[in-house]
């Protein structure tokens, strides 16, 4: 590094220090690093700095400081994205805003069926708190220990619970929101009607701190579920897993909370990450579904789960099943959906995707998908997975072992092409759940018709014309300065 950058880089963080305080900015690499790289590992960049203010208040003031200084701003929650919207690209103008100070719960009202909490709230405290009042908060993650709520708000997460209560959108009462300028956007209002003309938290949610950082959230809170049945499903096909869900849809009402197919190789992964899982069904099955139904009050939920998968394996439609004895079991079956995860992390640098199609045309999707990856990329493993309920399919490639870094970039590349390919006759989406940041940036550029792009430069143009945040996420904005 040249000597001039070096004391350019020195001066800015000491004008962030002069006007911060030394306790909220981090300056020497090792602590930064943690803020720097991906989840996995797989990508890691740097910073002029890293903030972590402890208020709203002392957000507006970095963001206020970061502005005089030129400096750009990646807002970051657990860290936990997929996309790589919280990752910094341009070390040399950008700041990490870490909101994992910001963690208080401001207000649990189970009267009112609502909660305040800060943005950097845990997810899982924020679930146990709530239970600790009978309430409950239906957002549920596989990073549920370690995701934050400012982010679940700012990707829009999905998660399990989607077919149910919805994306993170439909579970968001009001956002505090600190604006490009330094100014506050105060709506955290708990109404759950409010028909005052443009819903303005809604441009916030799913933008990856593109246009302010959300520093709290209101939610809505429900009944909390004392009673639920979790049932591990052995099928003959993914077309027999589609006609499984359309059947629980009719007779289970609106009481299931997940219903999630997995493939067999699942089990294998699993274990492979999670060594003592026992099988819980003998037999080895083309397809599997781990579904959930969950209630509170009167309803029977066991009862209405054994009359569903009794009537169901009459049919032929399932051909094996558990249904969980106990919390610890339910929790063991879960185990498999998330080791799967594990075990092919554990595998090492794979694709992972993210993506959606009708609902009709899932099964046909993932064979079609799967097939094409067999036919370009022979040697590599598809696993394809996700939440039937939504069309969202995790289709993901695994390198063989043994791969160079080189062959394994190139492998990744071939087969993020070729399920695109496949996923646009589909008329898909190449993000369901994870968002867009930068990993997605250029896919989702291409796709992005002329008035659809217009409309998002105008917003980024209205709200943040010196592109102060999160420039290069989600889109590129030339002419913007």
């Amino acid at each position: 590094m040249k000597a001039e950058a070096i004391s350019t880089s020195a001066q800015l963080q000491a004008s962030l220090s002069a006007a911060l305080t030394s306790d909220v900015v981090l300056t020497q690499p090792d602590e930064m690093m943690r803020f720097c790289r991906d989840w996995h590992g797989d990508v890691a960049s740097g910073a002029i700095a890293v903030l972590r203010p402890r208020s709203t208040a002392e957000v507006a003031a970095a963001v206020l400081i970061c502005r005089e200084l030129k400096l750009s701003i990646v807002p970051q929650g657990g860290n936990t994205g997929l996309v790589l919207g919280g990752v910094p690209d341009q070390p040399a103008s950008q700041v990490v805003l870490s909101l994992e100070r910001m963690n208080a719960i401001r207000n649990i009202d189970a009267d009112d069926f609502s909660a305040v909490v800060e943005a950097g709230c845990i997810l899982s405290e924020v679930k146990d708190a709530v239970a600790e009042k009978d309430m409950y908060f239906p957002l549920a993650l596989g990073a549920q220990g370690s995701c934050r709520i400012g982010g679940n708000v700012s990707t829009n997460a999905g998660g399990i619970n989607v077919l149910r209560y919805g994306m993170t959108r439909e579970l968001v009462l009001g956002l505090e929101v600190v604006l490009p300028d330094g100014s506050i956007f105060n709506g955290l209002s708990t109404l759950r009607k409010d028909n005052r003309g443009v819903d303005l938290k809604q441009i916030f949610i799913g933008a990856e701190g593109t246009l302010g950082i959300i520093t709290a959230v209101s939610i809505k809170l429900m009944p909390f579920p004392d009673q639920v049945a979790t049932a591990l499903l052995g099928l003959n096909s993914l077309d027999d897993a589609i006609t499984l869900y359309r059947r629980a849809r009719r007779d289970c009402c609106d009481l299931m909370s997940a219903f999630e197919f997995m493939p067999p190789l699942a089990f294998v992964l699993a274990r492979e990450a999670i060594p003592d899982l026992a099988m819980p069904i003998a037999g080895d099955y083309p397809a599997y579904v781990l579904m959930e139904i969950s209630g509170s009050g009167l309803v029977d939920i066991a009862d209405l789960m054994e009359r569903f998968l009794g009537g169901v394996m009459e049919d032929g439609l399932v051909v094996d099943g558990v249904i969980a004895a106990s919390q610890a079991q339910a929790r063991n079956l879960w185990l498999f959906r998330e080791g799967m995860n594990e075990g092919q992390a554990k595998r090492g640098q794979h694709m992972r995707t993210d993506i959606s199609v009708p609902l009709s045309r899932l099964a046909d999707f993932v064979r079609d998908a799967e097939q094409a990856v067999s036919e370009a990329l022979p040697d590599c493993t598809s696993v394809s997975y996700g939440h039937v309920g939504d069309g969202n399919v995790h289709l993901n490639v695994l390198p063989p072992a043994g791969s160079s870094p080189a062959e394994i970039a190139a492998k990744i590349y071939e087969a993020k092409t070729v399920v695109n390919r496949v996923l646009d006759e589909y008329h898909g989406s190449i993000s369901a759940e994870h968002g867009i940041g930068r990993l997605k940036r250029a896919d989702f550029e291409e796709r992005l018709d002329p008035s659809h792009r217009a409309l998002l430069s105008a917003l980024k143009q209205a709200i943040d014309p010196s592109m102060v945040m999160n420039p290069g996420c989600q889109l590129n904005f030339p002419g913007i300065s």
